[in-house]
């Protein structure tokens, strides 16, 4: 996994233990083969312990993801802070500090190219099911751009904080050219809507 350097650490407790177990299992191995009997075994910790902590495949499969947006998110973080008199700036640097991120970003590469048939497929929760990671983006992006004057009802910033938000998680998935360049388009449409 490409970790990004200006991303600050996340914690070193057992679940992040067994969150970055299963995902060094599933860029290396596959979903599929990932069982909580071997990641209790990886992470040195009883299967017992692995359920108590995390639950079921599934709750692990969303829990790898969400850490992962956790990731992400710090860089959206950081940028607002970078361009605290800048909102278009803010933008721009936001969504290419994702963009970049997610191009070496080999859990989610696995992710989303994880097999049909497998006993619980990924992708879902980056699409259908990705009521989490969307509201979770939507939320952090609101928070920032609060403390910028935008003359915008809150109807209207709200629908393009999420436009934005879908816009940067479109070109995550479907890459169309090279970050720097994407998020300048992007940052050029959402100055648009802004003024």
């Amino acid at each position: 996994m490409t970790a990004d350097p200006t991303a600050p650490a996340l914690g070193g407790g057992l679940r992040d233990r067994l969150c970055q177990a299963a995902a060094d299992l599933l860029t290396s191995e596959g979903w599929g083969r990932v069982t909580m009997a071997r990641l209790a075994a990886v992470a040195g910790v009883s299967r017992q312990t692995v359920y108590n902590e995390i639950g079921t495949k599934n709750d692990l499969a969303e829990a790898v993801v969400l850490r992962e947006l956790d990731r992400f998110l710090a860089g959206v973080t950081r940028s607002f802070d970078e361009h605290p008199d800048d909102l278009t700036a803010a933008i721009e640097d936001s969504a290419r500090r994702v963009l970049e991120y997610a191009q070496g970003n080999a859990l989610l590469h696995a992710v989303v190219s994880a097999t049909h048939g497998a006993d619980t497929e990924l992708l879902p929760l980056l699409t259908t099911h990705s009521d989490h990671l969307l509201d979770g983006a939507k939320q952090v992006v609101a928070d920032r751009v609060a403390g910028y004057r935008v003359a915008l009802s809150a109807e209207r910033l709200d629908a393009c904080i999420d436009m934005v938000v879908r816009l940067v998680l479109s070109h995550v998935m479907q890459p169309s050219g090279e970050p720097g360049a994407t998020a300048a388009d992007i940052a050029f449409i959402a100055e648009r809507v802004l003024r």
